[in-house]
């Protein structure tokens, strides 16, 4: 063989291998473009994932743009109903405490109607008023609960309390009003003492007793209380017609009422019941069977005779100091309709009685002569800011000696009654009860 032939055939050799070794990272190349960890296949998934990150942060960021758009809507609409909740709160105290100005009037105008002219006919007609007044009266303190527990004014004052002074005030109450429907009401008394704030429950007992027997055709109702562990049930029941299983929550709600429009009531007294009970923290239960009756009950936690804080003396009004004819009386009241019937009332029952808007006005009254007045009946809100408690203090001063006075007001807050426990003063609320007003009166005079 020659050079140029071996030449050739060595050429050719290497050839075949570079080719060879071509075909091999041609296989590797390929074979790593399918393979995701080389630097290649790395390159091209951070690319993608570029990609899906950029497209998924400008969907998330469109998404909390949209959240924050709902939030400030959430928001605006949470202080708009904050604000319309504040301002129907707002609305409820004013009217109701305007509405108790006429509703007072009237209750004093009828007394002296019945005084006036005591026969048959009047007192038929005057007791179908009082019935019609009493209602409205109820609806109106309903509406003053419903005020204060929306505006988180309605606080409980937990306390151990003797349930008998909770029990036998209310068997005084209502045995007259069971007594007038045919009924038989029956309260147990009881030795247990219990946690809870004893005027807030007064007020749930009340709304159980009332909704008991307004709905009782026939028999009566029960209230009692018994020792179950460490809590104490208290149970209203009555014989009335029953609640079928699907009406028993919503009978809880407000404007709700079983039976027909000729039950009376507004539905709204197991509204309250469940309210002011929840805020007390006590549990409610109902048990009824259809035709036989229905039982609602109170649960509290038990409390014992040492916990309880020594009892106030309770105040008598009974008249038994004398009656009230002959007495000298300022009356100082804003509203003409109000202060009219006062006088009116009494006159009837033999008082001398000057009446004056406003403490300035009592002043004067003073100032012109006549005998000093034996006693101050006066409003708590006057014109212009004008407290009731500052005008009792100038006819003092200006009298310069102490005399009986009162104060009475459509006003239920716990701030008024604080002020005039802080003056020493007794306060009776809006409208008045005549013979309440009457033997507060013979008790202050003696």
């Amino acid at each position: 063989m020659s050079d140029a032939d071996a030449e050739v055939a060595r050429f050719a050799a290497e050839n075949a291998k570079l080719k060879k070794i071509n075909a091999a990272l041609m296989s590797r190349v390929e074979r790593a473009m399918d393979q995701p960890n080389n630097a290649f296949g790395l390159f091209e998934v951070a690319i993608t994932l570029d990609k899906t990150v950029r497209r998924r942060t400008a969907e998330l960021q469109a998404a909390l743009r949209s959240v924050e758009g709902a939030n400030e809507a959430l928001t605006r609409a949470k202080q708009a109903a904050e604000k319309a909740n504040a301002f129907k709160s707002t609305f409820l105290a004013f009217v109701s405490h305007d509405l108790l100005q006429p509703l007072n009037a009237a209750r004093l105008n009828l007394s002296t109607l019945n005084e006036a002219a005591p026969n048959d006919e009047v007192r038929r007609f005057s007791h179908q008023i009082d019935l019609a007044l009493t209602s409205l009266e109820d609806l109106i303190r309903t509406l003053l609960d419903m005020s204060k527990l929306d505006a988180g004014a309605m606080r409980p004052d937990i306390a151990s309390v003797p349930l008998e002074q909770v029990l036998s005030p209310l068997r005084l109450e209502f045995a007259p009003l069971a007594a007038a429907r045919g009924l038989k009401l029956t309260v147990r008394p009881s030795r247990a003492y219990v946690r809870t704030d004893a005027m807030l429950l007064r007020r749930v007992l009340q709304n159980l007793i009332t909704n008991a027997l307004r709905y009782t055709r026939r028999g009566g109702v029960l209230l009692g209380a018994r020792a179950r562990g460490d809590q104490i049930r208290i149970q209203v029941s009555d014989t009335g017609p029953g609640i079928p299983p699907e009406r028993r929550e919503a009978i809880f709600e407000e404007f709700q009422r079983e039976g027909g429009p000729g039950d009376g009531g507004f539905g709204l007294g197991l509204s309250i019941v469940r309210r002011l009970s929840q805020a007390l923290e006590h549990r409610v239960e109902l048990t009824s069977r259809v035709g036989f009756g229905s039982t609602f009950s109170l649960l509290l936690p038990a409390a014992s005779a040492a916990e309880a804080a020594e009892p106030p003396q309770a105040v008598d009004f009974a008249p038994r100091f004398g009656g009230v004819h002959g007495a000298e009386i300022l009356v100082i009241e804003n509203e003409p309709s109000v202060a009219s019937a006062m006088q009116a009332l009494l006159e009837r029952w033999g008082c001398r009685v000057r009446v004056a808007r406003s403490p300035g006005e009592a002043r004067d009254a003073l100032r012109r002569g006549g005998a000093s007045p034996d006693l101050v009946i006066a409003d708590y809100h006057l014109d212009d800011g004008a407290r009731g408690i500052d005008a009792i203090e100038v006819v003092q001063q200006e009298i310069e000696m102490t005399i009986p006075a009162c104060i009475i007001t459509a006003d239920h807050s716990e701030a008024v009654t604080e002020a005039a426990a802080a003056r020493g003063l007794e306060i009776l609320r809006k409208p008045v009860k005549p013979a309440e007003l009457r033997s507060l009166i013979a008790y202050l005079l003696a």
